[in-house]
């Protein structure tokens, strides 16, 4: 079976500057696949030569076996980073204009548009202005906007910044929903949490050239665990004394203990337990944001 997208050694230059150098990646059907860096890494030229808008000096891209084809863009939706609706224009004459341009009948379009704002509890928006709706709501439009057509790839670029926590978590509902329909989607973000809650596999961009690929469990497998997070009822004292702990911070509800020596673990738990009531103790693994900044931190050395 052939997969929905594929990059393939994409190279993408501007006069001195290489912009993107020898991107491979593949984003199975159902998939959210994380493509994450730093400002100027890289991330949305290779979103944008994704979609067609620029073309790569070197390398190609296949969706579902193909190449390139402007049939094949109804197939794909984008929620760019700059949002890009029309501010005095209706949200229903513009949203429908852009889903039938992908190639819907104006009665789909229009039934796919009022099931997307029913979706959102805004029905009332059909015939507001971009401009009459709250920073939030608009982008809630434009994601719309991206998905109105059922695309089959999905491009989002930083599509949770700037909305406050509800909304963060109504629009990452909507993402597994098209997921869990079989949409594929590239997600790109600067945060990392959301990447760990809704990916599996990433690739790490920095200055243009991919620095950290594959599958966020193995990848973090690779990393030594140095964390422990302990909490007791009581004070625990002597817990830096033992081997291979590096430091012990205090906190409300226990101890965040940095170790070089997974080892130290059990002495550390047996201690905790002599002296007062454990409530809680982990080893805890790195965090992707660890990670990035460890890698993306070495690579500029």
């Amino acid at each position: 079976m052939t997969q929905p997208l594929v990059i393939d050694n994409l190279f993408k230059q501007y006069g001195e500057k290489t912009a993107v150098n020898g991107v491979s990646l593949d984003v199975k059907e159902g998939e959210i696949y994380g493509l994450l860096g730093g400002n100027g890494a890289g991330k949305t030229t290779t979103m944008r030569m994704v979609l067609g808008i620029i073309y790569p000096d070197g390398g190609r891209i296949q969706y579902h076996g193909k190449e390139y084809s402007s049939e094949l863009q109804h197939g794909m939706g984008y929620l760019p980073e700059e949002r890009g609706l029309y501010p005095k224009v209706k949200v229903s004459d513009q949203i429908n204009y852009l889903a039938r341009l992908r190639g819907m009948s104006a009665k789909d379009a229009d039934k796919s548009l009022r099931y997307w704002l029913d979706r959102f509890e805004v029905p009332e928006y059909y015939d507001k202005k971009i401009e009459e709706l709250s920073k939030g709501n608009q982008q809630k439009m434009g994601f719309i906007a991206a998905v109105v057509h059922r695309p089959k790839i999905l491009i989002l670029d930083e599509a949770f910044s700037g909305l406050d926590p509800v909304n963060v978590e109504i629009l990452k509902s909507t993402v597994k929903e098209l997921r869990d329909n079989g949409t594929s989607i590239l997600f790109s973000t600067h945060r990392m949490e959301h990447v760990e809650e809704l990916c599996q596999r990433i690739t790490i961009l920095h200055r243009s050239n991919p620095v950290l690929q594959g599958n966020i469990r193995e990848i973090k497998q690779r990393y030594p665990r140095e964390q422990i997070v302990l909490n007791t009822i009581g004070e625990v004292t002597g817990i830096e004394k033992i081997q291979g702990v590096q430091s012990v911070e205090k906190r409300e509800r226990g101890y965040l203990i940095h170790i070089n020596n997974v080892a130290a673990a059990k002495e550390i738990l047996n201690m905790a337990m002599q002296q007062s009531e454990v409530e809680h103790f982990e080893i805890k693994e790195p965090t992707l944001n660890q990670i990035f900044i460890q890698e993306v931190g070495e690579s500029n050395e």
